[in-house]
């Protein structure tokens, strides 16, 4: 429900360090979208016209899709634009709607939380292993699900907390 007076500083110090947050995974994720056009570009000149395949960009390109995909996902979370199904919602009461929204956002940050903790394990346990080709340590591969699943915690839990706080202001979630 939207709150009739000025948000309280916490969620407004909350909102500016997740919009940050956002604005430099989008950056992230944009830049790393524009680098993977260009070696594929470089993959098709090196094929065709050089007659000679560049064999890292593979490699690299599997690294940015990784990049892409979870820090493009945590923004997806903080702007409640991820994948849902909202068909459920849509035809049940209000009441039961806001039980919807927090079980979603309960499962979110359990989610996340288990992306960051075993995103950790998963991290150290490659660290010390090269990928071929590019050498740079595998622990790279799994990074990115580290760090976006805290995000999708944190993200998680700040739209808990404005539910609890009668200040949920996501377009689906509550009338």
């Amino acid at each position: 429900m939207r709150g009739s007076s000025e948000p309280p500083l916490l969620l407004r110090k909350m909102d500016a360090a997740f919009d940050l947050i956002s604005r430099l995974c989008m950056i992230l994720a944009g830049t790393a979208l524009v680098v993977m056009t260009v070696i594929f570009a470089l993959l098709v000149y090196g094929r065709y016209v050089l007659n000679d395949t560049p064999t890292w960009v593979e490699q690299v390109s599997l690294l940015l899709i990784m990049v892409i995909t979870f820090f493009g996902g945590a923004v997806g979370v903080n702007q409640n634009r991820h994948l849902s199904v909202v068909i459920f919602r849509s035809v049940v009461p209000s009441w039961m709607r806001i039980v919807f929204v927090v079980v979603t956002d309960i499962l979110m940050l359990i989610f996340g939380g288990m992306m960051f903790w075993y995103g950790i394990q998963l991290t150290q346990f490659k660290w010390n292993t090269l990928i071929p080709l590019i050498q740079v340590s595998e622990g790279l591969r799994s990074l990115p699900l580290t760090i976006c699943g805290l995000f999708v915690f944190l993200f998680s839990a700040g739209h808990l907390i404005r539910v609890f706080l009668k200040r949920d202001e996501r377009e689906d979630s509550i009338e």
